[in-house]
Parts: structure tokens; C-alpha cells; sequence
């Protein structure tokens, strides 16, 4: 098996643009539906906490499909994979349009996720696989401006269309895109991987349910309402199938998903430090417009738009990083990003009173930055550490850790800011958020620090 697969000129520049296309806004429906939350719940009268499963039903499927995306690259193919995924996710939102009630809404959007799961860690492999080693950083920098500016500028676009037309004007944008794209994955997208003819081995599937339920007491841990001893009945249950799911794929000759990755230090060093930029970004989108709205009492709109100077940031430096990564090397690229998202984060542990808007923008900025000079180079990195045939496993490793470690995140700001009721929420609980993620960079850079330098990683390569 060859390490990269020859893809050379306007054929390689058009797969690439039509991955990328695909996953750009895939990410955008990921993070855009929360300012259509009120229009939504008016439409259907619904409540908060009914219309916030779209987004933690979402991440609950993606979370369980992304596992098994491995399984699906090697038995299906990535052209037949990659065209399932489109038309799927077409039907989901065509589903969405044309829903009469709240349940087919969820339908749908059950359908997007699981083309999104299955989408997410494979296009990461694939564009490692036909990518030279020495220059897979700045290809995988394009990739972090395609995850990372869509996180960003999700919201921004959702409000920019939810203000000319309905909320089904937001997914007939989505659909006509991806349908775009797919008539042109006829013709760009070809088979880039050899295939490993596997059985699936549905007991691991079924164990995954416990990723489920984590990810799902996560959700539940910030609200006052929940009923704990069910709560605390579904952690341990989930836990316990999780415990089997990692002893399973140890005792299987082909597993579904190849846990020897873990064996790989540099590995694990590379997914703590993907899964916390991944954190901060996040968590930079969501607390931040609550402070410009709770704490310096700024209108939606004004805190929605004093988001586009750190997302432009993000999406500027993204590709600039992944060149660097390649020149200098990896450790220097992830220690500076990590110093980055702790100053940023520093500043606001140390000043105790009221952050002007202007300031908060700036920490917004240095925040944001960092975390492209940190969460797709440590992908890279992470790859860069495995055999050719642990990449698609690896790959959906991080991806998975990064979107329970956010979901994470998320849960504990929202704690944190009056256990769940953010409109109570003072300057004390948003400086408490602000400790928590401080000392969680502090983590990064111990992790960062125990890199291999420059002269190590080429010897490696």
C-alpha cells in the first residue's frame, strides 16, 4: 500500500475544491441554526429546550457515525461514500423544507448528521493520503480555514439570510450548494483509497450507543431541571458500553475502529491538543456574544458582527499556518498558537473589571488565532506519527475526542454561568468561565512542551 496516491494538477485542484466545498457548508449548518432558534420555535411553538435537540441530536448521531467512517472508507470507497453522503444530506434538508411539524424537522436533521459523522473525519483522511508527508501541513491548512471559519462565521451568515427570507430560506441555501456540489463529484471526486474488505462487526456499533449517552448527560449537565438518578443511570450505563466497546476492539482482528493508535505518544499529545483549541474556539463562539450582550449590553446584531474580526483572523492565518508547520515544524507552530490562546485567555483572568467591546474583540482575535496556528497542524501531526493504515482510524479518533471534549466545554461555560440560566449571568461568572479555560491552556502548553522538536520529526519522516 502506497503512502500517497499520485493526484496531480487541474485534477487534484478540482477534487480538492469540490471536498472542500462540501464540508464548508455542511460545517456552516452545523453552527448556523442557532439564531434561527426563536423563528423556529414561534413557527412551531415549541420551547428552548425542545428546539436545542437540531443541535444536540445533531452531535449526538454525528458522534456515533464518525467512528465508523474507517469501516465505511475501506469497504465502500470514497467516490460511492462521498455521493451517498450529499445525497443524503439533500434529502435530510429537502425534509427540513418541506416538514409540516417539529419531529420531521428532527428527521431531517437526523439525516444531515449522519452525513456529516461519516463526512468529517474521511475528508481529513483523504486529503492526508494523497497529500506528501512534508507537505501535508499546508494542505491541512486549507482544511483548518474550511472547519474553523465556518464555526466562526456560521451564525453571521444565518443571520444575514434569516434576515431576507424565512427560515427555510436557510436550508434551500444549504440544499442548492450541496447540490451544486454533487453534480460536480460526478465528475471530480475519484477512488483514492485502496479497499479493505471487512465485516462490520455490529456489536461495536451498538456499544457506540455509549458515546451517546455521554455526550448526551453532558447536554442534560447544566440544565436545573433534569431528573439525576436517570441521568446518573444513563452515565453508567453509557460508560460501561463505552469500556466494552475499547475492550472489543482490542480482541477483534479487524477492528472498527484501531484503538493501537493510543500506543503512538505523539499522537496522544497531538489529539489533547486538536480537542483543546477546539474547546476554546467554541467556546469563544458562544460565551463572547453573551458577555457583549449580558455584561456590556450591546444588541444581538452588534454582538453577532463583533464576531466577523476573529473569524477573518481565523480564516487569514489558517492556510498561512499549515505552511509554517511545514517549514518550521510542528512543535514550534503548536507552541506559539497555544501561547496565543493563553494570553488571550490570561488577559481576561487578569483584569477584573468590565472589558470594553473593542478589547473583548481583540482577545476574541488572539483567541481565535491561536487556535489556527493549533488545531489542524496537530492533526497533521497526528497523522504524520501513524502507519499509512492507522490514518483513517486516527483520524476519526480526533474527531470524535473533538467533539465530545467540545460539547464539554460548552456544558461547563453554560454551568458555570448560573447553572444553566445565562440571563442571570454576572460579570463573577463570566470571570469564573474565563479561570476554568485559562488553566485547561495551561494543559495545552505542558502538552505542547513535550513535543518532539524540528530535528526529531524529520528523522521520524
Amino acid at each position: 500500500m502506497t503512502e500517497v496516491l499520485n493526484i496531480k494538477g487541474s485534477t487534484r485542484f478540482w477534487f480538492i475544491v469540490t471536498l472542500l466545498t462540501s464540508t464548508f457548508t455542511m460545517s456552516i449548518s452545523q453552527s448556523a441554526l442557532s439564531t434561527a432558534y426563536p423563528t423556529l420555535m414561534n413557527y412551531f411553538s415549541i420551547s428552548t429546550s425542545t428546539v436545542q435537540w437540531l443541535t444536540t441530536g445533531f452531535m449526538l448521531i454525528m458522534c456515533v457515525m464518525m467512528p465508523v467512517s474507517p469501516w465505511l472508507l475501506n469497504n465502500i470507497g470514497f467516490k460511492p461514500l462521498f455521493l451517498f453522503v450529499l445525497v443524503l444530506f439533500d434529502l435530510g434538508t429537502l425534509l427540513i423544507i418541506l416538514a409540516a411539524n417539529f419531529p420531521l424537522v428532527l428527521l431531517g436533521r437526523a439525516l444531515e448528521a449522519v452525513g456529516v459523522g461519516i463526512l468529517f473525519p474521511s475528508y481529513q483522511t483523504v486529503l492526508l493520503r494523497i497529500t506528501p508527508r512534508e507537505k501535508r501541513g499546508t494542505t491541512m491548512g486549507l482544511a483548518g480555514l474550511v472547519m474553523g471559519s465556518a464555526l466562526a462565521v456560521g451564525p453571521i451568515i444565518s443571520g444575514i439570510v434569516l434576515r431576507f427570507t424565512s427560515w427555510q430560506g436557510l436550508f434551500w441555501v444549504f440544499m442548492l450548494v450541496i447540490t451544486l456540489v454533487t453534480l460536480a463529484a460526478i465528475k471530480t471526486i475519484i477512488n483514492v483509497l485502496p479497499s479493505a474488505k471487512s465485516q462490520l462487526d455490529w456489536l461495536s456499533v451498538i456499544y457506540l450507543a455509549g458515546f451517546i449517552g455521554i455526550l448526551y448527560v453532558i447536554n442534560l449537565s447544566g440544565q436545573k431541571n433534569a431528573n439525576w438518578p436517570l441521568t446518573w443511570l444513563i452515565l453508567l450505563l453509557s460508560l460501561l458500553a463505552v469500556a466494552a466497546f475499547v475492550r472489543r476492539q482490542f480482541k477483534l482482528e479487524t477492528p472498527l475502529l484501531d484503538l493501537h493508535v493510543f500506543a503512538n505518544g505523539q499522537f496522544n499529545i497531538a489529539a489533547g491538543l486538536t480537542g483543546l483549541s477546539y474547546v476554546a474556539l467554541i467556546v469563544v463562539t458562544i460565551v463572547f456574544p453573551l458577555y457583549y450582550q449580558l455584561i456590556l449590553g450591546v444588541s444581538p446584531f452588534i454582538s453577532g458582527m463583533a464576531l466577523v474580526p476573529g473569524a477573518l483572523f481565523l480564516s487569514v492565518l489558517n492556510p498561512l499556518t499549515g505552511k509554517l508547520a511545514d517549514k518550521l515544524g510542528f512543535k514550534t507552530v503548536l507552541l506559539f498558537g497555544t501561547l496565543l490562546i493563553l494570553v488571550g485567555w490570561g488577559i481576561l483572568v487578569l483584569i477584573p473589571s468590565k472589558v470594553s467591546l473593542w478589547a473583548m474583540i481583540i482577545i476574541a482575535m488572539l483567541i481565535e488565532g491561536g487556535n489556527a496556528f493549533v488545531m489542524m497542524p496537530a492533526v497533521t501531526l497526528g497523522a504524520n506519527a501513524l502507519p499509512t493504515q492507522l490514518v483513517s482510524h486516527g483520524t476519526a479518533i480526533i474527531t470524535t475526542l473533538r467533539q465530545l471534549l467540545g460539547s464539554t466545554g460548552v456544558a461547563v461555560a453554560t454551568l458555570l454561568l448560573s447553572l444553566g440560566n445565562v440571563k442571570t449571568a454576572n460579570l463573577a461568572n463570566f470571570h469564573l468561565v474565563f479561570w476554568v479555560f485559562f488553566g485547561l491552556e495551561i494543559i495545552g502548553l505542558i502538552l505542547a512542551l513535550a513535543l518532539k522538536d524540528r530535528k526529531q520529526e524529520l528523522s521520524k519522516s
